[in-house]
């Protein structure tokens, strides 16, 4: 067992739970990786030998205490196993995006300071070399799969396996300084570096200590009764605060297994055949496959799609409540028994999650709809909330009291209040430590008292202690009017439909609500080929005179659905129009976890905006865009601008009949 351990017992830092788990669940699982189509398993003993062989390699590298190791590539054992490596000799792992560009990537690396980077493959190589023209901290490249870099120069360039032997190789020299900086690791130090996803302006480098990463792993797994049997799916964004305390937080409290998929196009293929019993995904994870479902569903053929439309009608009133262990009728109970064996258990086993004893999505708040279809599965998802700077958990679901509409109760440790402004405020062990080397933002950002604001607006209910969130604080405004403007709302009711893959929508201190449309190309794409509809692009595809009839009907179903909230019956969309391209990070209108940048779309398409509420019945306009390889181009297409039926609410109809 480690040294550094508290008088409670628990263990100080990342590294000591390694010990422990060594010492706990030594042959068992730890990681499994797939690759080349087999998947490969290490135990705690085998992973903890492979860290230990990197952390030797970077002592003989010459990594220093607080030195900034940079982590790039998709989800591989070894790029969890260098951020443990690093935190073994005092350094501070700060994973980034993969799919970053490289001057987003050159802005992180400036920023942290780092001497090491440690990547994935050569085009994570060949980003770090571009931005090193610039950035001049990088003192040493590591990567792990030598593919196409045989012929570079490896002056500073240096294979993970090589310096893993070389670490071996110095074992005897240099085991005594490992040790001694693994002693010195506390409950304080710094246990990682995270990047906010930059939704307002550039990223920041939230600093979590061991602390703030082992309580609320500790506090988290214990709330979902979570167990070394468990496995996870580890194939969202290594940056992504949620990966780290799920595929290192959790994992290494717990002592259960990270899953690596072998590439983001087998993730699916991947999930059905691990079958996890511990799940994350973000919103648009969940929309995806429900679109897939629905895909699928409309090439069926016709006894199919009845029987599946006849169960999962069923299914969606009486699922939730089988799941909650609520009272439901006998004859209800037999035909659910039939709809499982029939449409439900083959779809949960087609979609990998026949095994998911706890299901979380968070990020974004996910549309009522799509997060009830999931549920009338039998599938245990909830919803939780958190940021970054709380390192993750805010709110969770408990058993039994989860809904759409709310995001559950305070995680255990976590208090939380409501300004006068309606902000939400919390404070706990997972409270960050600071922005690093932004001492304003620390103090704008948490008060002397501990507590942190959130910039998200809601209220907790009075009779169930349940959180419910209305919006961003900032987004969260007024109609010209009076009535509450809540864009986020609409938006995901809109993203429920397949077609729709995002929605913006502007009202604030306006007279009326409008909206920005992006369809989903697969889902739209197959319909047009079902159709016999030829199309040559997705602008072409979305200003389809079909499309547009089909997507007015969605948003004037959402507007009936909206008119029956009387403090949000405001925010129906009176006028809209289909994006002629999809907003894309690449091009800076979303974040790389795929938040819309609602004040640079405003700023990009004021035009389309203007004519949104001017009345015109369309627009001319050229686009900038990213390409793949990162040229720029422009694109230019002439937008149609329609009309949407809108509903008087109830409550005001009857005030006006009188």
């Amino acid at each position: 067992m480690a040294e550094n351990t508290a008088v409670s017992g628990v263990p100080e830092s990342v590294p000591a739970l390694l010990a422990r788990n060594v010492d706990e669940f030594g042959s068992k699982p730890a990681y499994r990786e797939k690759e080349f189509g087999i998947w490969q398993t290490w135990s705690w003993a085998e992973a903890a030998d492979e860290i230990e062989a990197i952390a030797l390699g970077l002592l003989a590298l010459g990594a220093e205490r607080g030195d900034y190791v940079a982590i790039i590539g998709r989800n591989r054992p070894a790029l969890y196993w260098s951020m443990v490596a690093a935190m073994k000799v005092g350094a501070i792992p700060v994973p980034l995006y993969q799919d970053a560009v490289a001057e987003e990537m050159a802005y992180v690396l400036e920023h942290s300071g780092a001497r090491f980077a440690v990547c994935g493959d050569q085009e994570q190589v060949d980003k770090v070399i571009e931005v090193q023209e610039t950035v001049h901290c990088i003192e040493h490249i590591i990567y792990q799969d030598a593919r196409g870099l045989r012929k570079y120069d490896h002056t500073r360039l240096h294979a993970l396996a090589d310096v893993q032997a070389e670490g071996r190789a110095a074992h005897e020299r240099l085991e005594r300084e490992l040790r001694s900086r693994e002693a010195e690791l506390t409950y304080d130090s710094t246990c990682v570096m995270l990047y906010t996803s930059g939704t307002t302006g550039k990223s920041k480098g939230v600093v979590l200590s061991n602390r703030n990463v082992i309580e609320t792993a500790k506090n988290s797994s214990e709330f979902d009764h979570l167990r070394s049997s468990d496995e996870v799916l580890a194939y969202l964004p290594m940056a992504w605060v949620g990966d780290f305390i799920f595929s290192i937080g959790q994992a290494y409290w717990t002592g259960f297994c990270t899953n690596c998929p072998e590439s983001p196009d087998t993730m699916l293929t991947d999930l059905r055949e691990i079958g996890p019993t511990y799940f994350f995904a973000p919103p648009r994870v969940f929309e995806t496959t429900l679109t897939t479902v629905m895909i699928r569903m409309e090439d069926a053929g016709k006894i199919k799609k009845r029987l599946f439309d006849k169960y999962m009608a069923l299914a969606k009133r009486v699922g939730p409540d089988l799941l909650d262990g609520k009272p439901v009728g006998g004859m209800d109970r037999l035909q659910y028994w039939i709809g499982d064996k029939l449409i439900y258990g083959p779809l949960k086993n087609t979609l990998g999650l026949t095994r998911v004893r706890v299901g979380y999505t968070a990020g974004e708040a996910i549309g009522p709809e799509i997060f009830e279809f999931y549920r009338s599965l039998g599938i245990n998802l909830k919803q939780l909330y958190g940021q970054t700077e709380a390192t993750v958990f805010i709110t969770q679901q408990p058993d039994g009291e989860v809904r759409a509409d709310t995001v559950g109760v305070p995680s255990p440790g976590v208090e939380i209040k409501i300004g006068d402004n309606g902000e939400i405020y919390y404070r706990s062990p997972g409270t960050f430590v600071e922005y690093y080397k932004n001492a304003d933002s620390t103090r704008d950002t948490k008060d002397p008292e501990g507590w942190v604001a959130t910039g998200d607006a809601g209220f907790i209910e009075e009779a169930t202690g349940h959180l419910r969130i209305i919006d961003r604080a900032k987004d969260v405004g007024k109609m010209a009017d009076g009535r509450l403007f809540a864009p986020k709302y609409v938006e995901n009711k809109l993203k429920f439909y397949p077609n729709i893959l995002e929605a913006v929508v502007f009202g604030n201190d306006r007279d009326m609500c409008t909206a920005f449309i992006n369809i989903d190309l697969a889902a739209v794409g197959n319909w047009a080929e079902r159709n016999n509809i030829a199309y040559g692009s997705y602008q072409e595809l979305a200003g389809h005179k079909q499309v547009m009839d089909t997507i007015q009907a969605h948003v004037e179903e959402v507007n009936r659905s909206v008119a029956e909230d009387p403090m949000l019956s405001g925010c129906q969309v009176h006028r809209f129009l289909v994006l002629h391209k999809e907003l894309d990070a690449d091009d800076g209108e979303m974040t790389r976890t795929r938040k819309v940048r609602r004040r640079i779309i405003e700023e990009k398409y004021a035009d389309l905006i203007a004519a949104l509420y001017d009345g015109s019945s369309s627009i001319y306009t050229e686009t900038e865009v990213t390409y793949e390889d990162g040229r720029k181009g422009k694109i230019s297409a002439t937008l149609e601008i329609r009309d949407a039926k809108v509903v008087e609410p109830a409550g005001q109809a009857q005030v006006a009949a009188e």
